[in-house]
């Protein structure tokens, strides 16, 4: 009975990782572009009567770049552990940032 209880817990770290970095990864750089989309607010376009369009909104170009700075972190902590495990290494975070360590 142990062993479907270890088996369950496997999985549910499993699918979570999957979520968080098969989905939550791609739509967190989705969510970037949206944001820099909303941000720059189309100032560009004019009409015919000389009405602008609406005016830009700093804080979404801001949450944009937010977004692509942690889809940005998530890719170099990942190659970061790929390289150090082949160096026969691993990654600690005993002290909050991460430390490449001996195995």
């Amino acid at each position: 009975m142990h062993n479907l209880g270890f088996a369950l817990d496997g999985a549910w770290r499993v699918l979570l990782a999957g979520l968080l970095l098969g989905a939550g990864l791609p739509a967190l750089f989705a969510l970037g572009v949206r944001s820099l989309a909303w941000g720059s607010g189309g100032d560009a376009e004019v009409n015919e009567s000389g009405v602008t369009g609406p005016t830009p909104r700093p804080l979404g170009t801001v949450l944009g770049w937010a977004c692509f700075a942690v889809v940005l972190l998530a890719v170099a902590l990942g190659i970061t552990f790929i390289v150090a495990s082949g160096f026969g290494k691993t990654i600690s975070f005993a002290h909050v940032l991460p430390a490449i360590v001996d195995k």
